[in-house]
């Protein structure tokens, strides 16, 4: 038995669906409100237990989420018996990528929606596994490559050596780890020195600078200077055309279902390690063209007349690329921004940004606070820290009354942003306006 304490995290419910696929027998243990990673568990038929409602048995091999220290329970249950193993999650997934030619997708922004492009992409003609950071896992006995997305955070992803690597882009987050930019920066720098083969770096950020790699490197991006290039990009509501340039070659023209540029940076990524592994442009093509999205990207509802947009976005960078989009996909249409944040000391860090970010929206509503872990030492600060920065603001609660006030604004385009469970005034509202 694999047991997963934690089994709904992003990345542990992937990598719970990928065991099970590959013939494990696999069970774990999480809260008991719904997160919208435990889809995936549901449907292969995978046992979710409350906590401390198992009796753990001898040699089973249980796995811990990084969200939980050795002073919970659970843990401390398990490494009480000398037959079972305790591993993090981090370096279970390490170890399990040594068995396959593998490629890790890394960066502060589009981790996800890369590793789920490069997942998309490679299905039709090569057998490869992948594990998405939005509860998606897949993994066959016979795959001969293995797609993650790697986590910056604590520096987890220094347990991966994967053969290649893309960096999407390097955007100071998680200060309550990171000391500073010069240190989120060597983190980056010391995850290059695992990578065996090719490192992807997107060429246009003003930081790829400071990445060193003694490897083969490939930058893209839009600027001249780049090794993959997008040109002549003509954008429509629901698809984008561009040229694509690799070192100086023009390679051909592709059409891809997906709008804004941050989208056209994810797929010149993929496009790089569809080079890799000696991909046409057209197989690449094929592959990209049926990219659905990752969930909570960007995920569209169409309702009561009414747009609903669910997407990830939690730091200032993401939140703006994010307005962008529904703008661009949009146009002439009222967009109301809806954002809870995660962490205090993100929110105290970045709040000017995020306040620049938002005021793009034509409205904001703002969510405070809910899970203990938002809240840490040497903060003081609720989200009216950033209300009070952002004009045409409203701070409201995650029930029938926010929705009612979300509501006034109606025909329009209601962007819900978040790593936590915002979800659920989302509902409330689709509910409040079908009624």
């Amino acid at each position: 038995m694999i047991y997963f304490i934690g089994i709904k995290g992003a990345g542990m419910a992937s990598l719970a669906c990928m065991l099970f696929d590959i013939g494990e027998q696999v069970s774990g243990s999480d809260i008991e409100k719904h997160i919208f990673t435990e889809a995936e568990l549901h449907r292969r038929g995978i046992k979710i237990h409350r906590f401390n409602e198992v009796e753990f048995q001898d040699h089973w091999t249980v796995v811990v989420g990084n969200a939980f220290t050795d002073s919970f329970s659970e843990v401390i249950k398990a490494k009480a018996n000398p037959t079972i193993r305790v591993i993090r999650y981090h370096d279970f997934l390490g170890e399990l990528l040594q068995k396959y030619k593998s490629i890790a997708i890394s960066g502060s922004h589009g981790k996800t929606t890369t590793t789920s492009m490069v997942a998309a992409m490679l299905q039709p003609t090569i057998k490869a596994g992948y594990l998405v950071g939005d509860g998606h896992g897949k993994l066959a006995k016979d795959d001969e490559y293995l797609v993650i997305e790697a986590c910056e955070y604590r520096r987890h992803f220094l347990s991966y050596f994967p053969q290649l690597a893309v960096i999407t882009n390097i955007d100071l987050d998680h200060i309550d780890y990171f000391e500073d930019e010069a240190d989120y920066e060597l983190a980056f720098n010391q995850f290059i020195t695992n990578v065996s083969d090719t490192v992807i770096i997107y060429g246009d950020d003003p930081r790829a600078h400071v990445l060193k790699s003694n490897i083969e490197t490939i930058y893209y991006g839009f600027g001249a200077h780049n090794d993959l290039i997008a040109k002549h990009v003509e954008a429509f509501e629901d698809h984008v055309k561009f040229d694509v340039v690799f070192k100086n070659e023009h390679l051909g023209q592709v059409m891809l279902p997906f709008v804004g540029d941050h989208m056209i940076l994810n797929s010149l990524a993929s496009i790089a390690i569809g080079f890799k592994l000696n991909m046409s442009l057209a197989e690449i093509e094929a592959g990209l063209s049926t990219f659905s999205g990752a969930r909570r990207r960007f995920e569209v509802e169409i309702a009561n007349g009414n747009v609903y947009v669910d997407d990830y976005a939690h730091h200032p960078t993401e939140i703006e690329m994010t307005i962008k989009a529904a703008k661009t996909r949009f146009p002439n249409q009222t967009i109301v921004a809806i954002f809870k944040p995660h962490r205090v000391s993100r929110l105290y860090r970045f709040g000017k940004a995020f306040a620049k970010a938002l005021s793009l929206a034509d409205h904001v509503a703002l969510c405070n606070f809910t899970s203990i872990d938002d809240f840490e030492e040497g903060y003081d600060i609720d989200i009216h820290y950033i209300q009070n920065m952002i004009e045409n603001s409203e701070v409201v609660s995650e029930d029938e009354a926010g929705a009612a006030w979300l509501a006034q604004f109606a025909p329009a385009v209601y962007l819900f942003m978040s790593s936590k469970d915002i979800y659920v005034l989302s509902d409330h509202l689709k509910l409040y306006q079908k009624s």
